[in-house]
């Protein structure tokens, strides 16, 4: 028989989407709505049941951008649908069918119980599995009237904040009616559906293909188009022989598991999400009930919160499934936060904090990492992964990389300090899979561990905005269990699938360094505010718990737990991969900068009240009259600075012990500043270095004077150069910085005026004032005495559009890598292009430094709240090899938020020449926790010396007070001190958090300066280690209890308590 296979399948399709599909619902029957709209924000369900609701028709426009309204459904089931299966039907005028980014709704009880979400792809709601016939309906249904901010792609748009949103209605409700739910005809829907999707991915040469396109062709025969209902059952006995067979034994297994990848906030505000959490979570919770083999995965620990404290009846249906074996808690993490930019200690937080919810709330120990969605990940998260006791990690976002296909999808990743972690990326590249056979097929091809592995994870269910999982997936998981010529489609426990996965593949490949995305650049540097503000809440945060842990020691004051958990969960939820990262709207971003202004208020009052009841308490003991003020050093390590004196009037060289305090008593420099002029610039020289700045204000010359005078600056060139680009990438303009915008620079070397504004043995600083376009910066340059830094400040009045600006700092320096600092360390990166995957790395990300080095000598840039950079090497004029160092500064994308990173901004930033990575550390940690200034029992504390801020002078304030050491210090090494904090169990013991700082092996002594039963090593929840925990090279607690003997491998942290006496 001759027969045209395209011809069938077009007859497969029409019938499936024109006849079987609608004939699912044989008979429909309208219910009334009425309608009550809230005047603002969301309310709670209680208020909206005891408002007056209005006659409300179909058609009518409702739903203005971020509007709530609520609708009052009622009905009745006919009598003549008794024993029949019956659904509400619901459809607010959905345009488009992405779920999550659009109107959605969460139907309640008459009593305000949640019952079930709806959206595009889930639109039901079932009533009765077999009706009585007269039952009377009555629902309420909370809509929100979302905007699809995408729906032009990145064309700006005012949708993206309530207060610039358009008043009109979005939306037109289309649908609210009964009906009768055909079973059968659903059933043959789906075998058609996963047998014809089969067929498609079979090749034609495949014997098994015209098996099943001959099947469905009988199956069509038999259907009676006018009467799919009575005759769906013939059909489906066509086909049933066909879905019977069961996959070859070499079938590649995928392990579905349902997922509902949430964005915490994103294309809505985060009062959004929490309404999102409990239209999915009551999806997911209904979709149990119809299927007892799903099985569901859910992360962000924040989120749970958000439902139990908002949601309380659907918190308690997700206990009661994760009872029931449903539900598996994953990921362990407060937050999926991004994968780079948050520090280490917060990294850890967010594990801290994560899994003691999972423990504490839901009885359960998670095992792994699932962060399916940050831009690229930190080379230090092995680590930090296994330091909580972790065995695996997941994620698919490297299947988005532009250039480079990674080579493995399941191995072992490695981290800076040789830490391994059992990873897997699901070769489906996504994590919002609908089990279709494209995507399943697309898994099996594209898995590149065939024929050293069997099978591969595939997390299913609608994500980003929500919505999870569907009875539709459910349907495809169960006909391609095991169905021949298709992967097995199995529901299991994530845990479950590493176990055997690693079992499987005990000698997976191993990738040593970080997941690089080459993708999504310019979130190192949008919205750049909220960077520097992320650093900021870091390291106060780091201050607060150090001074309040040598309070509680010293004076007995109570720690302030709840504050301190509070501040960090606050800081945790911020560090979301779409809120820190900068890639998300307005609305989300405004509330951002706000809560950074809280928190960091809030923080520096706590410092404040806890340095003063130290240096109160020193004052107490006799130990000086109080008259004077005293200098405090929250980093580690022992330094001098520069202060200024507390009525900001004159400045001061202090030297402050480690994690102390010291008198503000001036040491009298050994470098002071000297400035003279020349041609027409000026020359700083402090004996250290000399630099010079022309009279555009841009550095043209800086001398190493304590190496044979090196000069630093190439012939020809200018550093502290200000460059801007052209910044409008071909897609996602907040996440993109697109190679191409280096084509276009303008060097911004014009001043409108150059002054030395400050001219003091202690400091001496040039001014600059710079216009381009519509904007207006304030360079500052200042050398300090005996400081062989270069500090500068950018005050930066920023009104430009879809531009990129950049610091620039070239060097004599020939460097073949660079050193980042990331979490408790640093990588090196080459500075040169060989192969694609260097190409690739055009713009990266650093933290509080980078540094390039030659043999015998090396320069460190540190900063205070920048992340971007790009390094590159070059050959100068006069044929030496040159490495440029940049900063990127700020950024003016226009989608999602046309008006992001407008406004004012500060960066600070330092050049540390002839310094190793050891200084190059020291120096970042000085940057960013710069030296204090307070007086005894004074609770508000003086800012530290910012450049210019106040006129230099030689006065100091004098003090009679002693030095007050630290409650620990840490002598010899490389070790630094990451934390220093009170236990969290509230015993009163300190836990000090430690890491070598350099990449290579170190010897050191932690001492103790309080009274310590006994030293402890122990994991990151302040656990004692278990069997194969990792664990130090050496920890030798001394005889006398004064302290441990450690030695630590390269970039290894460890968490040691101190139990008090």
């Amino acid at each position: 028989m001759h027969q045209n296979q395209k011809l069938v399948q077009e007859r497969i399709l029409r019938a499936l989407d024109e006849r079987i599909t609608p004939a699912v619902y044989s008979s429909k029957t309208p219910v009334t709505l009425r309608a009550w709209m809230a005047p603002d924000e969301p309310v709670p369900v209680a208020e909206a049941m005891r408002q007056e609701y209005a006659p409300f028709a179909l058609g009518e426009p409702w739903g203005r951008a971020w509007s709530t309204w609520w609708f009052e459904v009622t009905g009745e089931v006919p009598a003549e649908w008794a024993g029949r299966t019956v659904e509400l039907l619901i459809d607010p005028g959905f345009i488009g069918d992405w779920p999550g980014n659009q109107a959605e709704c969460l139907v309640h009880t008459m009593d305000g119980v949640p019952v079930k979400g709806i959206h595009p792809r889930n639109t039901y709601v079932r009533l009765a599995d077999e009706a009585a016939g007269g039952e009377q309906v009555r629902f309420l249904v909370e809509a929100a009237g979302n905007p699809d901010i995408l729906v032009n792609e990145f064309v700006p748009t005012p949708y993206g904040d309530k207060a610039t949103a358009p008043a009109e209605p979005i939306y037109r409700f289309r649908q609210a009616e009964l009906a009768v739910f055909e079973p059968e005809v659903w059933a043959l829907r789906f075998d058609v559906e996963v047998l014809y999707q089969l067929l498609m991915e079979l090749p034609e040469t495949e014997p098994r293909r015209h098996e099943v396109l001959r099947a469905i062709e009988r199956a069509l025969d038999v259907l009676a188009m006018d009467d799919i209902v009575g005759t769906a059952a013939a059909a489906r006995a066509e086909l049933a022989d066909v879905l019977s067979r069961p996959a070859v034994p070499s079938a590649h297994t995928l392990s579905g598991v349902g997922h509902a990848h949430i964005d915490s906030a994103w294309l809505w505000p985060i009062r959004e999400t929490k309404r999102k959490t409990a239209r999915t979570f009551s999806n997911v919770l209904r979709l149990a009930e119809q299927y007892p083999d799903f099985r569901f995965a859910c992360s962000q620990a924040q989120q749970y919160v958000w439902v139990k404290e908002n949601y309380p009846t659907v918190f308690e249906g997700i206990k009661q499934a994760i009872a029931d074996g449903t539900w598996y808690p994953v990921g362990s993490m407060w937050i999926e936060p991004d994968g780079n930019l948050p520090g280490g200690e917060a990294m850890i937080r967010q594990l801290t904090h994560g899994m003691r919810f999972f423990q504490e709330e839901l009885g359960v120990e998670t095992h792994g990492v699932w962060l399916p969605d940050s831009f690229g990940y930190t080379a230090s998260f092995p680590q930090i992964a296994k330091l909580a006791g972790l065995d695996w990690f997941l994620t698919q976002k490297l299947s988005w990389n532009q250039t480079n296909t990674f080579p493995h999808h399941t191995f072992f990743w490695e981290g800076i300090d040789g830490s391994r972690i059992f990873t897997h990326f699901p070769p489906i590249d996504t994590y919002n899979s609908t089990l279709e056979a494209e995507e399943t097929h697309h898994a099996v091809r594209q898995f590149r561990e065939k024929g050293r592995a069997t099978m591969s994870l595939a997390p299913f269910g609608y994500g980003d905005g929500g919505g999870g999982p569907t009875r539709d997936m459910m349907e495809r998981q169960r006909r391609t269990a095991d169905l021949e010529g298709s992967p097995k489609v199995i529901v299991e426990h994530p845990d479950e699938f590493f176990r055997k996965a690693e079992a499987e593949y005990p000698d997976a490949p191993v990738w040593v360094g970080e997941l690089y995305l080459e993708l999504h650049r310019g979130t190192f540097t949008s919205h750049a505010r909220e960077k520097r503000g992320n650093r900021q809440a870091e390291h106060r945060l780091r201050e607060a718990e150090l001074w309040w842990t040598i309070a509680a020691v010293r004076t007995g004051a109570d720690y302030p737990y709840e504050a301190l958990d509070r501040l960090w969960k606050q800081t945790l939820l911020q560090q979301f991969h779409d809120i820190l990262p900068g890639s998300s709207i307005t609305w989300v971003h405004r509330e951002n900068e706000e809560d950074y202004a809280r928190s960091l208020a809030e923080l520096d009052a706590l410092v404040a009240d806890a340095i003063a009841r130290v240096t109160a308490q020193a004052v107490a003991d006799g130990e000086g009259d109080g008259s004077g003020a005293f200098a405090v050093n929250s980093t580690g390590h022992a330094r001098t600075a520069l202060v200024e004196a507390t009525d900001g009037s004159a400045l001061a060289l202090v030297a402050v012990p480690g994690s102390g305090i010291a008198p503000l008593v001036a040491v009298e420099p050994v470098a002071p500043v000297v400035t003279t002029r020349a041609d027409g610039g000026t020359v700083l020289d402090n004996g250290l270095l000399r630099v010079t700045l022309d009279a555009r204000g841009l550095i043209t010359s800086i001398v190493d004077l304590r190496h044979a005078d090196r000069e630093l600056v190439p012939a020809g060139r200018a550093a502290n150069l200000l460059q801007l680009h052209e910044d409008i990438p071909t897609a996602w303009d907040a996440w993109d910085v697109d190679a191409h915008y280096r084509a276009s620079r303008t060097d911004l070397v014009e001043a409108a005026s150059v002054e030395l504004v400050e001219d003091s043995a202690l400091r001496a600083t040039v001014e600059v004032v710079r216009q381009f376009g519509r904007s207006r910066v304030v360079q500052r340059v200042s050398l300090h005495a005996d400081d062989a830094r270069i500090h500068a400040t950018a005050d930066l009045d920023w009104l430009e559009d879809e531009k990129l600006l950049k610091v620039t700092f070239p060097l004599t320096i020939h460097a073949q890598h660079h050193s980042a600092e990331i979490q408790f360390g640093h990588v090196r990166r080459p500075t040169h292009t060989n192969t694609s995957w260097d190409e690739a790395r055009f713009e990266v990300m650093a933290h509080r430094f980078v540094h390039v080095e030659e043999p015998g000598y090396g320069v460190a840039l540190t900063n205070a709240g920048s992340y971007g950079h790009d390094i590159t090497r070059s050959v100068g004029v006069t044929g030496e090899v040159e490495t440029e160092l940049r900063i990127s500064l700020v950024r003016a994308a226009r989608s999602p938020d046309p008006v992001q990173d407008i406004g004012h901004h500060r960066f600070e930033y330092a050049l540390v020449p002839g310094v190793g990575i050891e200084g190059a550390v020291d120096a970042g940690l000085e940057q960013n926790l710069p030296v204090r200034v307070v007086r005894p029992g004074d609770a508000t504390e003086v800012a530290p010396a910012a450049v210019g801020s106040a006129p230099a002078s030689d006065a100091v304030v004098p003090s009679s007070l002693p030095t007050a050491a630290g409650l620990v210090s840490v002598h010899g090494g490389t070790v630094r001190i990451e934390a220093l904090k009170l236990a969290d169990d509230g015993s009163g013991d300190v836990i000090v958090r430690l890491y070598e700082s350099t990449g290579a092996r170190a010897a050191t002594r932690l001492e103790a300066h309080l009274a310590a039963d006994r030293f402890t090593e122990v994991d990151v929840l302040e656990r004692p280690l278990g069997a194969g925990f990792p664990r130090s090279i050496a920890f030798e607690p001394e005889a006398d209890g004064r302290g441990v003997r450690l030695v630590l491998r390269a970039f290894q942290v460890i968490t040691v308590r101190i139990h008090r006496a």
